[in-house]
């Protein structure tokens, strides 16, 4: 059997804590990420970098560079491997980084700011900050390339209820969020104003590809956006349908029913103002959902370079 390699080891919290419950070992795999090897300059690109030694009685602390063509722009020419990311002006020991990151990848439904701030033994406040910088890495800002094939489309609601008199009476609390996936690939999930035919129309065309086969239920406002796609496959829902051999929009409603076990059961209430960074958390472990929970720790971890989130933007 082959021996496992230093990164292949994060499979559990046990384990992550034996191989990376250091400091220095944290930092390393987060250099062995980013440079691969060859240390590069984050704020100008340069390679012309050099280490500088550690030297606690200068307060020189480990794991700093300087960049030489900074230095001769006589700009800030010291840095290291947490600058320009989701860690940087973090007081949080990226060891503990790592097991938060860890439990939101391997946690299908998701894992709360308050479970974190027990489990981590932080503050709430710290929690939550470090849950949203963790989505911030796993969204991803441009998709690539179109949809195609069979590609789904439907629409939910999410947030509080409207009541009266001990009755839901609508959505008018609710945030509208519209989700694409394609059939065996990935989903995409967008927060949306309203339902309307000319928001559905940007989605639809931003990311499907024309000659995709588009499925949906029998919401008026899709009739005339699957006129722009090479077919357009309708289930009526109002009528008891929900499959006709291979038109149906299980697949979607499928994700749709993760998002809502997860919003409800796990983070109880998320404001539209911050919906957009759960739906990319979702998002990502759905389209990495047929790999180990150690490769998806990794793929969000390679998703940390140039995703600085500070609080206030949070």
């Amino acid at each position: 059997m082959k021996p496992k390699t230093k990164k292949e080891k994060i499979l559990t919290l046990k384990g992550l804590s034996k191989d990376y419950g250091r400091e220095d070992e944290a930092r390393e795999l987060l250099e062995s990420l980013r440079w691969a090897g060859e240390v590069c300059c984050p704020r100008c690109g340069s390679l012309e970098i050099v280490k500088v030694e550690a030297n606690p009685e200068k307060k020189i602390r480990k794991g700093l560079y300087r960049c030489k063509d900074c230095r001769k722009n006589k700009t800030s020419n010291q840095f290291t491997v947490t600058v320009g990311t989701i860690f940087e002006d973090s007081h949080i020991p990226l060891s503990q980084w790592l097991q938060a990151i860890t439990l939101l990848c391997s946690s299908k439904k998701g894992f709360s700011a308050h479970q974190l701030h027990r489990q981590l033994g932080i503050t709430y406040k710290t929690a939550w900050f470090m849950a949203h910088r963790i989505r911030y890495a796993m969204g991803t800002s441009v998709f690539t390339g179109k949809m195609k094939g069979i590609v789904e489309a439907d629409e939910t609601y999410v947030g509080g209820h409207s009541r009266k008199m001990g009755r839901q009476t609508g959505w008018e609390n609710k945030t509208p969020v519209v989700s694409l996936v394609q059939r065996k690939g990935e989903v995409r999930s967008f927060v949306v104003s309203n339902v309307t035919a000319k928001n559905l129309k940007e989605v639809l065309t931003n990311n499907v590809h024309k000659s995709a086969n588009l499925m949906t239920d029998e919401l008026h406002a899709y009739q005339a956006i699957g006129e722009n796609f090479w077919s357009h496959n309708i289930v009526t829902h109002s009528k008891g349908e929900y499959v006709r051999g291979g038109i149906y929009t299980n697949t979607v409603e499928g994700f749709f029913s993760i998002l809502k076990r997860g919003i409800n059961g796990v983070y109880h209430h998320v404001s539209k103002e911050h919906l957009h960074r759960y739906l990319a958390e979702f998002d990502f472990r759905y389209n990495n959902r047929k790999i180990e929970d150690n490769e998806r720790t990794l793929k969000a971890l390679a998703g940390f370079e140039g995703k600085r989130l500070k609080y206030a933007d949070s």
